[in-house]
């Protein structure tokens, strides 16, 4: 069977690529260097990390993951691509869509398979349609309809996607749906104009006296436990390191009932191709014995990365609010003495508010391609964005940072 399907798209030879390995990685990297000019944005749409989760057995069609990467190319020369699959189910995805499958089953008609262009098990955001020119990215979309009435796909979604591709994913064809998820920059709000935040302490004073008391206490319990952490970035974090990280990430999946989405291979892989671009948090008790851990994904693999991701974590042993200290202050912290600009926490989480963690909207774009089932889901997720609204306005209500006069304001 061959690997690839070609077909002609606009001014583009269209090829869908079944097998990631069948994907040169350089022409991959290159055209996503070029479509964020350069600015970085983690490992996640890296071809290595794509690569990884199907090699892995992680995200396979044995999984229900059946690639189709949708690329098009002119003379030879690779000028957009996404990461396209088939969804047999509506896991690993964050952005649920479980009451638009039953309400197509309901009346007879199936859900999937459907077409996802998403990093599968990955909520960040960032590019999905890449491109070397606007025309390119826009012919791009356009081939992703294509493709999903070829392949009599109920439907195709765009997860997690960034500005770039919400300017081309518009109306009528696309249906647009906000989430929401906390992230924290690293603003401090200073009496003379923004500047980074010098430590810890400073970050504490910024925000309001309970939410800055919760914290101090949380902190001084694990610190009463005897726990210290470690921080190891890069070629630092070792084998032993990595397995130990994964018996946290599997013990923490199985504590909730779920197998484990990431396979073994997936971070031998990380730890193999990507390793500086990712930074681990070990928590040690009194004795030396390392009982819980956080890793962190990073912007880039330079010595300052501008932003720092919340992944996964774990513990084998219950320590009263060390999955806070492990999650978010020391990250935060890192961050802080780093100069990193953004932390994102990931998704969902209302209580990482509590940590300075603040309420951002995250966009992804749908095609239904039964029409009455369209007009459905357009006006549920016209109902969804108002809702949507309203939370975000009570949870700035909610805000943990305190008001800040700056200098030359009434009352100064």
């Amino acid at each position: 069977m061959n690997a690839t399907d070609e077909g002609v798209a606009a001014d583009y030879v269209t090829r869908v690529i079944h097998d990631p390995g069948d994907m040169d990685a350089a022409e991959w990297n290159t055209l996503l260097r070029l479509h964020t000019q350069g600015v970085p944005g983690g490992p996640f749409m890296r071809h290595e990390y794509l690569h990884a989760l199907h090699v892995s057995g992680s995200a396979t069609p044995a999984t229900g993951w059946h690639p189709q990467w949708l690329t098009l190319w002119r003379s030879g020369v690779l000028h957009a691509a996404a990461p396209v699959y088939a969804k047999a189910h509506s896991y690993g995805e964050y952005v649920f869509d479980w009451a638009w499958a039953q309400a197509h089953e309901a009346h007879g008609l199936p859900y999937y398979p459907k077409g996802l262009v998403a990093v599968p098990f990955t909520p960040v955001p960032g590019p999905r349609l890449l491109a070397r020119a606007t025309a390119a990215r826009d012919a791009l979309q356009a081939a992703l309809l294509q493709q999903a009435a070829q392949a009599r796909w109920s439907s195709m979604h765009v997860l997690f996607h960034d500005a770039s591709d919400q300017a081309i994913l518009q109306p009528p064809a696309w249906l647009a749906r906000q989430t929401v998820q906390f992230h924290w920059h690293n603003t401090c709000r200073s009496p003379d104009g923004p500047r980074p935040y010098r430590d810890f302490d400073e970050l504490l004073s910024q925000m309001t006296q309970e939410k800055r008391k919760k914290i101090r206490q949380e902190r001084r319990k694990v610190q009463q436990a005897g726990i210290r952490f470690e921080a190891r970035r890069g070629r630092d974090i070792t084998a032993a390191d990595w397995d130990f990280f994964y018996r946290c990430y599997c013990q923490t999946y199985w504590e909730h009932g779920n197998p484990p989405y990431l396979k073994p291979g997936f971070f031998e892989a990380m730890a193999d191709k990507l390793a500086d671009w990712w930074l681990l948090f070990i928590a040690r008790d009194p004795t030396g014995q390392p009982i819980a851990c956080s890793l962190i994904a990073l912007s880039d693999d330079s010595a300052r990365p501008r932003v720092a991701y919340g992944r996964y974590w774990g513990a084998l042993q219950r320590v009263d609010s060390l999955h806070f200290e492990a999650c978010y202050y020391q990250p935060l912290e890192w961050c802080i003495a780093h100069g990193v600009e953004r932390f994102e926490g990931g998704a969902q989480g209302v209580h990482k508010m509590a940590r300075a963690l603040l309420p951002v909207r995250t966009h992804s774009a749908h095609w239904l391609a039964h029409p009455a089932f369209a007009q459905a889901v357009e006006r549920f997720l016209q109902r969804e964005a108002a809702s949507l609204d309203q939370q975000m306005a009570r949870l700035q209500q909610r805000s943990p940072m305190r008001a800040i006069v700056h200098k030359g304001a009434p009352g100064a």
